[in-house]
């Protein structure tokens, strides 16, 4: 087995994949080290096992409206352990594939934890392995907060071990993770709840979108409190309480989830002996080409601290193989205008600036726009879910800089303006573009 390559790839996620995949097919020699299944976090214990429980959730919602269309039917309960065996043989199929890709590129894989030696040289277990060029990509991983009986909780990685849907749950966080979760708990019958340290949930979006969700998932039965700091976990034979810093206590319940934030995976890394440096948080800072502070060491994904998405780890893991070992010079990844979407209940998407970024970088330039309509799939019944749409323009021109939507098809919807977006259109592109009837997508065509 060889032992020294063009490009070695510490993880074995969607960045180091891409990365070793794309670096390959240029010709060079590489290799991925991994002590985990092939995907990382996304594949295992993210993206898509997260998604397939969000479907899982959507149907149990849309059985709710199926009377307003004529249907008479009963749901006699659901098989969680069921789902996850399903679910489980899928990811476990998605693994094999990964294999099977790398191996079509002769990308070798080493199995084990990674440890740097010196700046060219890594150990993995009993071998050495050297390389041209080392890229880190080891990833995150949920934090759980340093407080008395915090260990009873469980993380999202947890979330995907549960073998029964609990009953009484609560959740402690307000971005991605809890809200997706929640939604999910609540969906599928689970007495749910979220308390948020700050004043609402999904607060790196624009302002718009955390309103109307916490407003959304308040309409619904799904409680949202504010202003909690968990203190402590108290555990008894009626479950689990949390406790607040200003006394209020939260349960017994179940399950709680944290859903605080996550954590780079470096700390078995050995980076000083690379002289690579972190920052306050164990991140591995990189320029805008991926590069670390050591000259042939680089960065990918979530270990970087920036922009923890799938699409942006892989986009930026081929730009940086292109670069190296494709002959495109200066080829590396903006990370301007990333779309993104979040599988809450509704859903939500996003692309560009919020509005109060616009306001701050250009003033008295910007000109929102916004509607808000119920979809037509609520039209027959009472229970009505509204949408939310909202472009932020710039400039004489109006052009788009931001897209924010909420409600039923956010997620479908986005890509396609993206694509606009990344062009450079403007509100008069968008309002000279023939809108599709009848749709919400066609909201953002039409406002005025």
């Amino acid at each position: 087995m060889n032992n020294h390559f063009d490009v070695l790839v510490l993880g074995g996620g969607s960045a180091g994949l891409a990365h070793a995949q794309r670096a390959a097919e240029h010709g060079a020699s590489a290799a991925v080290v991994e002590s985990g299944p092939l995907g990382g976090t996304c594949v295992n214990v993210g993206c898509v096992p997260k998604k397939v429980m969000w479907y899982t959730a959507d149907h149990a919602l849309h059985f709710e409206h199926a009377v307003d269309y004529g249907f008479d039917i009963e749901v006699n309960g659901h098989d969680w352990g069921a789902l996850k065996t399903r679910r489980d043989a899928f990811i476990k199929r998605l693994n094999g594939i990964y294999q099977s890709n790398l191996d079509k590129r002769s990308v070798e894989c080493f199995v084990g934890t990674a440890a740097f030696k010196d700046a060219h040289t890594v150990l993995v277990g009993d071998a050495e392995l050297s390389a041209e060029r080392i890229v880190i990509a080891t990833g995150g991983r949920p934090i759980i907060p340093d407080i008395p009986g915090a260990e009873h909780g469980i993380t999202s990685d947890d979330f995907f071990e549960l073998e029964a849907r609990p009953q009484r749950v609560l959740i402690s966080g307000s971005g991605y993770v809890a809200v997706e979760l929640a939604g999910i708990f609540h969906s599928l019958g689970s007495e749910t709840q979220i308390v948020v340290r700050k004043d609402g949930v999904v607060r790196g979006f624009d302002s718009l979108l955390g309103t109307e969700l916490m407003a959304a998932m308040r309409a619904s039965g799904l409680p949202v409190t504010t202003g909690v700091i968990p203190q402590g976990v108290e555990k008894a034979e009626d479950g689990l309480t949390m406790i607040s810093e200003d006394g209020r206590r939260f349960g017994p319940v179940d399950c709680l989830l944290w859903a605080v934030g996550r954590e780079p995976n470096s700390e078995d890394l050995n980076l000083e002996a690379a002289g690579v440096t972190q920052d306050k948080r164990g991140f591995v800072p990189t320029d805008e080409y991926q590069q670390t502070n050591v000259e042939h060491v680089f960065a990918l994904g979530d270990i970087t601290g920036r922009a923890a998405l799938t699409p942006v780890a892989i986009a930026a893991g081929r730009r940086l193989a292109d670069r190296l070992f494709g002959g495109m010079e200066g080829r590396h990844l903006d990370y301007s205008l990333i779309p993104t979407v979040i599988f809450s209940h509704p859903t939500m998407g996003s692309i560009g600036l919020s509005e109060d970024a616009a306001r701050k970088k250009y003033g008295d330039d910007v000109k929102v726009y916004t509607s808000s309509f119920t979809g037509m799939f609520y039209a027959l019944g009472d229970k009505r879910q509204r949408s939310t749409v909202k472009l932020i323009t710039v400039g004489d021109d109006e052009k788009v800089v931001g897209c924010h939507v909420i409600g039923e098809g956010a997620d479908e919807m986005m890509q396609g303006f993206a694509v606009a977006m990344r062009m450079g259109a403007t509100k008069a592109d968008f309002d000279d573009t023939i809108a599709i009837h009848p749709t919400s997508a066609e909201e953002l065509v039409t406002m005025r």
